[in-house]
């Protein structure tokens, strides 16, 4: 122990000295005192790197919990649907796989408090950093990895974005842990990441159905690499298959069940095809989305190639280089040439999960040989672009709702709705409101802030809402909730499930924060005796 500890404390002195003298990095005596704190930090991150990466973690999860519990007084729309989806703890909806809404369920049943929200975005974000951080310390050491987790995390969809907690933030740790256990598969040929991988498989179809962009090209790797190859001759890619079935089973039969019914949402979502011209326009748009998002994650990898140094041998093996680099491009190409053969549009937030391994590509391609000083030149532009996507978001919902007054879900008048609503139903027929017919975001507002929490019938349509029994909706009667058009007529989408409606004279509510107001047609159809 007494030589193994002598040897650590020389191989430390030796790290610290070849750094002193690394011609590629030319003295600055100004700089001398942080990059001594630099050093001395790093020392104790390669004996205790758990905690260097859960200080990284409490700084990140404290941010961007607190940030939206100050600036959004009302819910945003992904967290409203949430648990409009979530109480009815159905195996599928018409939209989405269930899962984010049961999480956010389960913690409005267990605390009910919105910035318990923001915290589940935070530890799921941080979940998905983590597994990525595993990965890095395996192939590139401890400091490459913290460089390889400061660079992604500088791509907003980690942290200004988050917080509207929905299925394109769940799925981000189930995607960092497929990525690693099949790095761990293919290297040790183990069964537990084959099965860790199927695992991974399975919950991220609960999260949502994106998952095959990134099932594919693994078995596309596992079939064309000369080195992985070998693998299909094992159990184990058939073991994570069989694996990932049983766990998404559930889901997979009531998709079947329903006709693959969300699939008609995807459908929708994406942009026609008007032209051989969309063929190339649809996934040039979705690229150059990225790459500008992806900026600031430039800024903070830059010092791996600013100052210039002369290149240096790496000790990473050809196969690791390859695994990271599908994990970091594969998906992503995927869903581009896909766009490419069918024309159709992307969605920018498609991106989330996309780029999860690019730090890590990006460290092992520049600069697998981390010079500290060079870390302590990315953890300071980290810490710029961190404080300036604070600031914008200050900004953007705390300063600027007083100036440009442009309507803001985040100050929706949601708590006076709901109230109201709740107060003048039971004024006007002595029970409580049970139902709401509305849009998922008016309804779901009326739930989440009335006592009551009555449930949705979203847009009027049963079949979006097959789990509300109509003859209890005529019995226990219902509101009926709009904001568009004439608000002292019944729309007619709503009409056919309340004929009997009394419109009532229209609601006018303040937005949060004095930022203008709202109107509201509303009706009520009284329960039957």
């Amino acid at each position: 122990m007494a030589v193994q500890a002598k040897a650590s404390i020389m191989a430390a002195n030796d790290r610290a000295q070849d750094d002193r003298n690394d011609p590629r990095e030319p003295p600055r005596h100004a700089g001398r005192a942080r990059l001594a704190m630099i050093s001395g930090l790093l020392d104790r991150l390669e004996h205790r790197p758990r905690a260097g990466f859960a200080a990284f973690a409490l700084l990140h999860a404290v941010l961007w919990t607190a940030l939206p519990s100050a600036f959004y007084p009302n819910l945003p729309l992904d967290l409203i649907e949430a648990l409009t989806y979530g109480r009815e703890w159905q195996l599928g909806y018409d939209k989405l796989p269930p899962l984010p809404w049961w999480l956010i369920e389960i913690a409005y049943r267990l605390v009910g408090v919105d910035a318990v929200y923001y915290l589940i975005a935070q530890v799921t974000v941080l979940a998905a950093l983590a597994l990525v951080w595993v990965l890095a310390r395996r192939l590139v050491g401890t400091a490459g990895a913290l460089a390889a987790v400061l660079i992604v995390d500088g791509l907003h969809y980690f942290n200004f974005t988050a917080p509207k907690f929905n299925h394109d933030v769940i799925q981000l740790p189930f995607w960092a842990l497929a990525g690693l256990a099949f790095h761990g598969a293919l290297r040790g040929g183990r069964l537990r990441d084959w099965c860790l991988l199927g695992l991974a498989g399975g919950l991220a179809l609960w999260a949502k159905y994106f998952v095959v962009v990134l099932a594919a090209p693994l078995a596309l790797f596992l079939l064309f690499d000369r080195d992985a190859r070998p693998a299909l001759r094992t159990p184990g890619p058939y073991v994570a298959v069989a694996v990932a079935l049983v766990v998404a089973l559930p889901h997979l039969v009531w998709l079947i069940q329903n006709d693959f019914l969300p699939f008609k949402y995807a459908e929708a979502r994406a942009a026609p095809v008007r032209g051989l011209l969309d063929h190339l326009i649809h996934p040039l748009a979705f690229l150059v989305g990225q790459i500008f998002w992806l900026l600031p994650s430039g800024l903070i990898a830059l010092p791996l190639v600013q100052p210039r140094a002369p290149a240096a041998a790496t000790t990473i093996a050809a196969f690791d280089r390859r695994i990271v680099t599908l994990l970091a491009f594969g998906p992503a190409a995927l869903l581009i040439v896909g766009a490419v053969i069918s024309g159709r549009g992307l969605i920018t937030m498609w991106g989330y999960p996309l780029w999860l391994f690019l730090g890590l590509w990006v460290v092992i391609t520049i600069g697998p040989a981390l010079a500290r000083a060079r870390l302590s030149r990315i953890a300071l532009a980290w810490s710029i672009v961190t404080a300036l996507y604070a600031v914008a978001f200050v900004v953007q919902y705390g300063a600027l709702p007083f100036f440009d007054h442009r309507y803001r879900a985040s100050l929706f008048p949601g708590d006076r709705l709901g109230a109201e609503i709740s107060t003048r139903f039971r004024a006007e027929t002595g029970q409580p409101v049970a139902y709401v017919i509305g849009s998922m975001w008016l309804g779901g507002n009326i739930s989440r802030y009335s006592a009551e929490r009555p449930r949705t019938l979203i847009d009027g349509k049963p079949e979006r809402t097959p789990w509300i029994d109509l003859a209890d909706l005529r019995r226990r009667g219902a509101v009926v909730i709009w904001s568009d058009g004439d608000r002292g007529r019944v729309p007619e989408s709503y009409a056919p499930l309340a004929p009997d409606a009394e419109v009532q004279p229209p609601l006018t509510l303040p937005m949060r924060w004095g930022n203008g107001e709202m109107t509201f047609g509303w009706a009520i159809v009284r329960p039957k005796s």
